[in-house]
């Protein structure tokens, strides 16, 4: 996949590059990204510059995931191409199989409560709906990862249940919560037909 940027009303979503190092490296100190995600903890800076330098590129390049920097967008007056506000969130589909993607996320606290998190998982579900033509996007938060659940929600989600077991997370397996959003979710017309089971 050639690597994409993406545009909302107050954000872009875009590859990260080596010059987002120190930012990622900064909000990553946050104990609820380390407590929530699969971020290395504690989070040394050599984490951030394997993220932008190693980890992100290749993803790309071998299309096993599609990690974004959201960014807000310049301020009226800024119209270089380059101009850019800070680092807001993170952002990135994960492709397992052909049949399993998920969604993940995190946003920098400083910039939590502002609906930029629910903005950018529509924005990334419309790019994997339109231009991937996935049937189905996933995401999955360990149990009791209300902030993840209220975005996913927000966004469209429907929470489908609990899985056993269905997260690892520091050489531990634990409980997670799983949902899905289908493009019909969002008013787009999926790729394939979908043929929901009797009764639903």
């Amino acid at each position: 996949m050639e690597p994409t940027t993406l545009t909302t009303d107050r954000l872009v979503l875009r590859p990260f590059r080596p010059a987002d190092e120190e930012e990622v490296h900064a909000a990553a100190q946050d104990p609820d990204i380390q407590r929530w995600t699969q971020v290395p903890s504690p989070y040394e800076r050599t984490h951030a510059h394997t993220f932008v330098n190693e980890i992100v590129p290749t993803g790309w390049r071998e299309d096993t995931a599609y990690p974004f920097a959201v960014r807000l967008r310049a301020a009226d007056g800024e119209d270089r191409a380059d101009a850019e506000g800070p680092l807001v969130a993170a952002i990135g589909v994960h492709l397992h199989t052909t049949e399993s993607t998920e969604v993940g996320y995190w946003a920098v606290k400083e910039h939590r409560g502002n609906g930029y998190m629910t903005e950018a998982v529509l924005a990334v579900a419309r790019w994997v709906f339109t231009e991937l033509g996935l049937v189905r996007l996933e995401w999955r938060a360990e149990v009791g990862n209300a902030g993840s659940r209220a975005v996913a929600e927000k966004a469209g989600f429907r929470v489908e249940g609990l899985l056993r077991a269905g997260i690892l997370q520091r050489g531990t397996a634990r409980d997670c919560w799983i949902g899905a959003l289908l493009p019909e979710d969002l008013d787009l017309t999926p790729s394939l037909p979908y043929l929901p089971a009797a009764g639903r």
